[in-house]
């Protein structure tokens, strides 16, 4: 992340949920609740495929979280997490838990100052004004958020990197509003989505800060909607560039590295990313999930930002064979290894039924055509 040599190509891949589930055969609705399962999952599949460092995508569960449970359902595609409150989640065997959501408020209805920070992947799913947990608590960032970071950064020492994640501003905003009405927003209403937008930023720079207290040598700023499939360009660079700086800045001031993880098509949009005073890229799809030529991308903005991804999820990991993952990951070394600054990654998430096989095979190229 120093764009500076290591010892070889390091390897980290950011992993679905329903991996975990499937190569760990985790209860979905266990795991859901539970912090420690949560930090056991992150560290056993670490060590499994050799990686050089963990993401820890969600925030830790309330110790008392069963308290609120009044039953887990059954059924043949999982579980559902009945609360007492009267919502539910989903959990299937191989996928992302889903919270039953009621309709939120309408972009009219909603007052910016009552916003700060968002997340759907909390036991409660997004509730407006938010709070953590199924109720809201005293402190708007209650402790128990950082478990997982605590139990893994102590489990781990400096043996692996360990990286925090927060939403950015934008995908926030398109998760409150829903994304139709989302990108409906920014034409309509663009002074108001920018009020929002700030507050998100203030929030999301708020949090990052305190995971980085905790001992994380990164994080990551989840942008994952803001590729060209989404927004144009200039729409980036009005909507997303200026907001996603404030949380750069809070992240960068903290001590820790920043970067960013946007989905799809960015060939577009690589300087205005790094224009945001981030560290590193993340994903950078190749085509045809994205239009990102790694090589390119190296020589574009190569010299200020590290570069992580751009193997295929779909097409390469999860439908090719071992020796088809061989072959990429090889290409991957020779575009963008040299001098250091790459860290071999799936462009996106590890999809739930990749071949574990397919996985194992980027540490071996690491390590035999990856050596400095």
């Amino acid at each position: 992340m120093n764009r500076a040599r290591p010892d070889r190509v390091p390897v980290m891949c950011q992993l679905s949920m329903g991996h975990y589930f499937v190569q760990l055969e985790l209860d979905p609705a266990a795991y859901w609740l539970s912090s420690e399962i949560i930090a056991d999952s992150y560290i056993n599949l670490a060590a499994k495929y050799h990686f050089d460092g963990i993401l820890i995508n969600l925030p830790g569960r309330a110790p008392n979280a069963h308290d609120y449970v009044d039953r887990i359902e059954d059924t043949p595609e999982g579980k559902i997490i009945h609360y007492k409150t009267g919502e539910s989640c989903s959990c299937p065997w191989d996928d992302l838990p889903v919270h039953a959501e009621s309709p939120g408020p309408s972009l009219d209805e909603i007052d910016p100052d009552k916003l700060y920070y968002e997340d759907p992947h909390t036991l409660g799913g997004l509730k407006y004004p938010f709070h953590y947990d199924l109720e809201p608590g005293d402190e708007f960032f209650p402790e128990h958020i950082f478990d997982i970071i605590d139990c893994v950064v102590s489990r781990v020492g400096d043996e692996l990197s360990v990286h925090a994640e927060v939403f950015s501003p934008f995908t926030q905003l398109m998760e409150r509003l829903g994304y139709e009405n989302g990108l409906m927003a920014l034409i309509e209403a663009p002074d108001k989505c920018k009020a929002i937008l700030k507050r998100f930023g203030q929030g999301a720079g708020d949090l990052a800060t305190r995971q980085a207290a905790r001992g994380v040598d990164a994080v990551l700023i989840s942008s994952a909607f803001a590729g060209a499939g989404f927004i144009s360009r200039p729409m980036y660079e009005e909507f997303v560039l200026p907001y996603e700086s404030i949380v750069a800045s809070a992240i960068k001031q903290a001590g820790v590295k920043a970067y960013t993880h946007t989905c799809g098509a960015i060939g577009d949009r690589l300087e205005l990313m790094r224009d945001t005073g981030i560290d590193g890229i993340d994903t950078m799809d190749p085509p045809p999930l994205g239009d990102t030529d790694l090589g390119d991308a190296k020589q574009r903005v190569g010299d200020s930002l590290f570069l992580k991804g751009n193997i295929d999820s779909v097409n390469i990991l999860l439908r090719g064979s071992a020796q088809t993952v061989r072959k990429n990951a090889i290409e991957k070394i020779q575009m963008a290894g040299e001098d250091g600054g790459y860290i071999m990654s799936s462009a996106c998430s590890v999809a739930p039924r990749v071949p574990a096989e397919n996985l194992a095979v980027l540490y071996e190229v690491a390590q035999e055509y990856g050596v400095y």
